[in-house]
């Protein structure tokens, strides 16, 4: 197997191994909490898309359901966690592995965008007001979320990405 191609998952491994992934999503998330909208999720969501191909769907929705049980269901936050983060896990299987700068710039988009897309639910029960004031509002946040992303992808993406596919074709023979 090639450093580039996308593998799937089967079985018990794929269960396991899907667990451990986003307990670590959950986890680092947690211990960066203190840093203003500085998460490694949109890496490493990203780096488990360009080895696992769309199977980070498997790793991105029990992300989300323990996200909800931790920090509460509140309707405008998790229904937009259900559709933004597998959105992102989406785009990334479609970005080609090994190109730092490019893995970089769409993460650092996807952070600056963050705040537009968790907007829907406001556009849907408050109406496009609501959702554009909410927006506007979180704009400096999503620059942090920007800068924090570029940077987190620029100098990371890369090595993740190579360990990752080292152990996936250890423990996938």
């Amino acid at each position: 197997m090639t450093m580039g191609e996308r593998r799937p998952l089967n079985g018990a491994k794929k269960v396991v191994l899907c667990g451990l992934m986003a307990s670590t999503l959950t986890v680092l998330k947690m211990v960066l909490s203190p840093l203003p909208n500085i998460e490694p999720g949109s890496l490493l969501i990203l780096v488990y898309a360009l080895v696992f191909g769309r199977q980070v769907l498997s790793i991105i929705l029990p992300f989300v359901v323990v996200e909800g049980l931790l920090y509460g269901f509140n309707p405008m936050w998790w229904l937009g966690y259900l559709y933004v983060w597998p959105l992102w896990g989406l785009i990334c299987t479609k970005l080609p592995p090994g190109r730092p700068l490019l893995l970089a710039m769409a993460s650092g988009t996807f952070g600056l965008a963050f705040g537009a897309l968790m907007s829907v639910p406001y556009w849907v029960t408050g109406g496009p007001w609501a959702a554009l004031s909410w927006w506007i509002s979180g704009i400096p946040a999503d620059l942090l979320h920007c800068g924090g992303n570029f940077v987190l992808a620029l100098v990371l993406a890369d090595p993740l990405y190579q360990v990752l596919c080292k152990l996936r074709d250890k423990v996938f023979r």
